[in-house]
């Protein structure tokens, strides 16, 4: 980059818990704001921004499967994963106080992970959905809402002048996101560290006996998975069965999200998807990765405190076909 720092898009406003993965992901970044999450995958594409860095998944409230699609629609590689634990606070103009609230706004999920705690600490208030957590702070200190608080970040209270009222109210303390990071190009991938494989494909055949023989392809080779999601196939949703004596059966068409904890650098990881290719009709690698092996624990609210080393610098050279 010339010596210049690292550009990295992320989804939402200053204040953001994917800022913060952008900071842990890459220390002294400049971290770029976009209101979308496509608009962030555009950012790179476009050479407006070096990295992206997006949420696939929250151990409370599961997978964002927004960003599923997106990665199989845009050509990003995966070049690195973060996990980020979510430490949530209810936030008010300065002088609020709690029995004065009658409105509770945030992003849906971050509403979700908090209901047993707002109900705990009384607030009969109604909840409001935002684009995210720290834009709900946002709009509360720029409006003058004394009536309504936000759950957002400390640094999101710091951010806009508004004060904390209640520090700590998911309802889980385990509560941690998992984000990737996103390049134009893939990195190699290596053997001398934990790495992770993230891949994508379709079946064009019935039953579930393709998806019994893609685990058993991992399952064979000691291959550990660590996700499988399932989102419907957007050029194919439905596939007709007909029969002459019973009628028309429609059912759904589905593309499969596989992580597994090997690098595409190990011979088992490139055999594995080489027997999978067998019988699949589309079979794509997202990113062959070094995984996060931060403790969730690990002190991460500062977007600058970061213990997490930055993934080896990009290379045009694609990781070892299948």
């Amino acid at each position: 980059m010339h010596g210049s720092r690292l550009r990295v898009a992320y989804q939402g406003v200053p204040g953001a818990y994917s800022e913060a993965a952008a900071g842990k992901a890459y220390p002294n970044c400049e971290a770029i704001p976009c209101d979308q999450f496509e608009v962030a995958f555009q950012a790179v594409e476009l050479w407006i921004a070096d990295r992206a860095v997006l949420p696939v998944e929250n151990s409370l409230g599961g997978s964002i499967h927004r960003n599923y699609d997106l990665l199989l629609r845009h050509r990003l590689h995966i070049v690195g994963e973060v996990q980020m634990p979510v430490h949530h606070c209810l936030l008010a103009l300065p002088g609020v106080r709690k029995e004065y609230l009658t409105r509770v706004m945030s992003h849906p999920q971050a509403l979700a992970q908090c209901e047993l705690t707002l109900t705990r600490l009384g607030l009969n208030v109604t909840r409001e959905a935002f684009d995210d957590t720290a834009g709900a702070a946002e709009h509360v200190a720029n409006n003058g809402l004394r009536d309504t608080a936000a759950i957002a970040s400390a640094r999101a209270a710091e951010l806009y002048g508004l004060q904390v009222l209640a520090d700590g109210i998911q309802d889980d303390s385990s509560n941690v996101t998992r984000f990737v990071m996103l390049a134009r190009e893939p990195i190699i991938p290596r053997t001398d560290r934990p790495f992770k494989t993230s891949i994508v494909f379709a079946h064009d055949r019935e039953g579930t006996s393709v998806l019994f023989k893609v685990l058993s392809a991992f399952a064979f080779r000691d291959i550990s998975l660590t996700k499988i999601e399932s989102r419907p196939h957007r050029h194919r949703p439905i596939r007709l069965v007909d029969d002459a004596n019973v009628g028309t059966a429609k059912h759904f068409e589905y593309m499969f999200y596989v992580d597994f904890e090997a690098s595409m650098a190990d011979t088992r990881a490139q055999n594995a998807l080489a027997e999978i290719q067998e019988f699949t009709s589309f079979l794509r690698v997202l990113g062959s990765y070094p995984m996060d092996m931060t403790p969730w624990g690990a002190p991460s609210s500062s977007a600058s405190s970061s213990t997490n080393p930055p993934p080896p610098p990009p290379s045009s050279s694609a990781p070892p076909s299948s």
